[in-house]
């Protein structure tokens, strides 16, 4: 059953997750896009606010005409739960979980804003960066290879089985930007980039490589869809906060996607701005990151892993950093889903072509960055096309 904003409150009542007695007030947030969000806040003020996210068995913008299975309100919950055993600082609470009508029960995050949204406004990443860097570290560790016990791995693998929403994936990023697909669309500044990206025979193989590691490559877990609308910023308490939300389309993949997909938006968002401290913040993030394998390194539950293979799992990580962020980058300007940071410029022509040479480049020639991992040589590369073009 659909939930409804006049049924909130008795159903948190009946599901134990506020008392009996409260009353208060109930909006629905969020864009409306995949899912149902609401923020109940009682009237006594005493009583904290929650959220409540329900998947409906379709994508709540399109209907009942666009059937998808409900159960990936579960797969996120699961995921949160599992990011909060390893990074709690970063990830929302969790309070309760339906399994019967697809919703869970969570801390408020309305007084915090997409960081998105704050970008966009021109506020500065501060360490935001490195926040999402650590929670990457820390969950991808403890289920990897090297953090955790096989059984528990193999347990976490199966339940984490997406394959709807790896369809998604698959299609929306990894496929219909780089051919003629219906929902495409870009600015007319762009056919002539986009003619040259999709004729390019070393774009097709490139492609294909990131798609194999998509499929193939059982790292960690990963969050699946970690771009700047799915990071929450703020304070309380005069501290900065992170959360980093949404992880629907969790599952056991490469790590290098979470890192990628993060990264292209950075990079986005400091091309909107022309900010070269959010380029900076890509060495703070791959940097927190690689802090929090080597703090996990010492209890690593396979001994026979010496520090020879993790310098060459970061090293494999990095490489395929550098291939979800080219796509990303394309996928932002040339396919379905485009990046606000863009949109709502007074002409997206030029930036957005920027962010479309940079995805191409990167992607046929990821070593363009260097042979080893070298996150500030990416932030020069974006620094030095963007003065080109001026």
């Amino acid at each position: 059953m659909v939930l409804e904003p006049a049924e909130i409150w008795a159903y948190l009542i009946g599901r134990g997750s506020v008392p009996a007695t409260a009353t208060g007030t109930v909006r629905e947030v969020g864009d409306g896009n995949m899912n149902r969000v609401f923020v109940a806040v009682p009237d006594d003020p005493a009583i904290p606010s929650v959220a409540v996210k329900q998947a409906p068995p379709w994508i709540q913008k399109l209907g009942p005409s666009a059937p998808m299975s409900p159960e990936r309100a579960l797969i996120e919950a699961r995921a949160l739960r599992t990011f909060a055993e390893y990074a709690p600082r970063q990830t929302p609470t969790i309070l309760d979980v339906d399994e019967t009508r697809f919703a869970f029960t969570m801390e408020d995050l309305s007084d915090l804003t997409v960081l998105r949204t704050a970008l966009n406004d021109g506020a500065e990443l501060g360490r935001t960066s490195a926040e999402v860097g650590e929670l990457i570290g820390r969950v991808t560790f403890a289920t990897s290879v090297a953090g955790a016990d096989p059984r528990v791995r193999a347990a976490l693998i199966a339940e984490s089985v997406n394959p709807l929403l790896a369809e998604v994936t698959l299609q929306y990023l990894l496929g219909d930007p780089f051919v003629e697909a219906e929902h495409n669309h870009h600015h007319p500044a762009l056919e002539d980039g986009v003619k040259r990206l999709r004729a390019d025979p070393a774009v097709r193989t490139e492609l294909a490589a990131v798609r194999a590691a998509f499929g193939a490559k059982a790292q960690a877990l990963v969050h699946g869809d970690l771009h700047s609308g799915s990071v929450m910023v703020g304070h309380r308490d005069g501290e900065p906060v992170v959360r980093v939300i949404d992880p629907e389309f969790a599952m056991v993949g490469p790590i290098g996607l979470d890192l990628g997909l993060y990264v292209a938006n950075v990079v986005i968002a400091a091309v909107r701005s022309r900010n070269s401290a959010h380029l900076a913040s890509i060495a703070e993030c791959w940097d927190a990151f690689c802090a929090a394998w080597r703090e996990g390194w010492p209890t690593r539950v396979d001994p026979l892993l010496d520090d020879g293979w993790l310098l060459r799992e970061l090293r494999d990580v990095w490489h395929d950093t550098l291939g979800f962020a080219a796509v990303e980058l394309v996928r932002r300007v040339a396919g379905y889903s485009h990046a606000s940071d863009l949109e709502t410029l007074p002409d997206p022509g030029p930036a957005s072509a920027l962010v479309l040479d940079l995805g191409h480049k990167l992607l046929v020639d990821r070593e363009i960055c260097g042979s080893r991992p070298d996150p500030r040589a990416l932030a020069h590369l974006v620094s030095t096309s963007w003065e080109a073009r001026q």
